[in-house]
């Protein structure tokens, strides 16, 4: 993958949940990964002295010593680890003081995965909040081949941060986010099955996203891009279905993220999809995970370079923020008792003093995901994706209001329409942060039942007659497995006998959130069994 690489050679980013993560698992070695991040600690504080602002404060702290006759007590720390954040700021700077040019062709990263191809549609396309992208392109890569009544399709949807490069192909060798699941005999058996992949509308890797260019006014999106929901992704996705003239889809499969895609694809179109898999996702998201995709958004947000969006040009993209939002996110896509085995209290090396640098193996680890991440992926596709899973709700009340925006904005999609007189005002942003702290509510006791919420059966009877195959796995905690049960119970609550569910014990699997990249036994081997029944 193609990003700024300004700490030098990284390792492969797979695009998926958790890509630092599942590479340090799948490929190499979890403690060599360790030693490097800790040499390449090393190396800054030898090769990026402190900042003049820093050596300036040592020296009046040192003169003020002298002038009193005694010395400090301990001397001052030293911190790698910030050296060599300023370092690869220092490094952005310097390439971006070499640039010269209009908005629209920066010094901004090229993200990439290598060859795939894409699809764009002329025709605009209406948000659920409101919003039109007047036109879009989707990127996508596909394996095996269409048989001639096009029936034999899959659509595999993608993790948060995933391109569309799941299996490595001709066009582009490099192995995939879902490599070992793909190919001949493999659960998605390329000798049976057309699997199509897409990166997903708001990304970064050949799809429409806040990187792109604005077509009205030729200039890069940035936070003009309108908030968007996991059911615009499914729209544009089947555009692009439309365009491959796939009438139906033998199977709508994904994991995480595309868990809920798969399950958002089968409610939108049920009459265009034969059978659903969702593995480690939810039928809407839930507080906890809502608070950590927040929580990153926050730092992220809070790096100065992040310019409310505004990064393209500057040459320095928000790469502390998102660094530190990464390491966030891989704490929830792994398990507390697979680190106790890898890591326990293990120090990096017992032999130097504690520091408040990443000093214990845990920490060097987390160190080493931002580190190869932060530069891979956009922090703006970052914001506006994870929202969109925030918002993911399959009851019938936010399918109702959502139906209901939509036919307000229709005048959007006709160029000769007027504007309604109240349509510029709705459309701006009046957010604003509450005037006193959020005090807690009484709820209605009566919303905590065993039972699935009647408004979530609701919203899923369009998958009464659909087979379902929902997979969850007991260590993961940011889509705990008690929500892969809800969807199994309410699908069966909404009349449907065709309903396979399968729990993964920590017996199975310790891996959390990360086991649908990384246990091709269990996972693979449930998903290949249900697609030949």
């Amino acid at each position: 993958m193609a990003g700024w690489d300004a700490t030098g050679p990284g390792d492969s980013n797979g695009g998926d949940e958790s890509t630092s993560a599942g590479n340090i698992d799948g490929n190499i070695d979890g403690t060599i990964m360790m030693k490097r991040s800790i040499l390449r600690l090393s190396r800054a504080a030898v090769q990026h002295p402190p900042r003049p602002q820093q050596q300036c404060w040592r020296g009046i702290a040192t003169s003020a010593a002298r002038r009193s006759g005694v010395s400090p007590s301990n001397p001052q720390m030293s911190f790698p680890c910030l050296d060599a954040l300023e370092a690869r700021t220092n490094k952005l700077q310097s390439r971006a003081g070499n640039f010269s040019g209009s908005s629209s062709t920066g010094p901004e990263p090229t993200y990439a995965t290598g060859a795939h191809e894409t699809f764009t549609s002329a025709e605009p396309l209406l948000l659920d909040y409101g919003g039109v992208l007047p036109q879009f392109t989707i990127a996508y890569e596909t394996w095996g081949t269409l048989n001639a009544d096009k029936s034999n399709a899959i659509l595999l949807h993608t993790g948060l941060s995933a391109s569309s490069h799941a299996h490595s192909n001709a066009a582009n060798p490099k192995p995939g986010w879902w490599e070992k699941f793909i190919g001949p005999g493999k659960p998605l058996d390329t000798d049976s099955y057309f699997v199509i992949c897409t990166n997903v509308l708001g990304g970064c890797y050949g799809s429409t996203g806040p990187s792109s260019f604005d077509p009205s006014d030729g200039e890069r999106y940035a936070t003009r891009f309108p908030i968007l929901t996991m059911h615009d992704m499914v729209h544009g996705q089947f555009r692009l279905l439309d365009s491959l003239g796939i009438d139906t889809l033998y199977a709508s499969v994904g994991s995480s993220m595309g868990g809920m895609l798969s399950l958002a694809s089968g409610v939108l179109y049920p009459h265009r999809i034969s059978r659903i898999i969702t593995i480690s996702g939810c039928a809407r998201s839930h507080p906890y995970s809502i608070a950590m995709r927040h929580t990153q958004r926050q730092v992220l947000m809070a790096d100065k370079d992040w310019n409310r969006g505004f990064y393209y040009t500057s040459g320095v993209p928000p790469h502390t923020g998102m660094k530190l939002a990464r390491q966030i996110a891989t704490i929830t896509y792994r398990s507390g008792p697979e680190w106790e085995k890898r890591f326990g209290r293990q120090r990096a090396d017992p032999a130097r003093p504690p520091a408040l640098c990443p000093d214990f193996l845990i920490e060097t680890y987390l160190d080493h995901a931002g580190e190869k991440w932060c530069l891979e992926y956009d922090a703006n596709s970052l914001l506006y994706v994870s929202k969109a899973m925030d918002l993911f709700d399959l009851g019938l009340a936010s399918a109702t209001e959502r139906a209901a925006i939509r036919e307000k904005n229709k005048w959007k999609l006709d160029p000769a329409a007027p504007q309604p007189a109240e349509a510029a005002r709705e459309d701006a942003c009046t957010l604003t942060l509450p005037a006193k702290p959020y005090l807690e509510q009484p709820r209605d006791a009566s919303a905590s039942t065993a039972a699935p919420p009647r408004d979530l059966v609701d919203g899923l009877r369009a998958l009464v007659s659909h087979p379902v195959l929902v997979l969850g796995v007991a260590s993961d905690i940011l889509f705990p497995a008690w929500q892969q049960r809800e969807i199994a119970d309410t699908l069966r609550a909404a009349g449907n006998a065709n309903v396979t569910h399968v729990e993964l014990g920590e017996n199975q699997s310790m891996f959390g959130h990360d086991t649908f990249l990384l246990d091709l036994e269990h996972v693979g081997g449930s998903v290949a069994q249900f697609l030949k029944v």
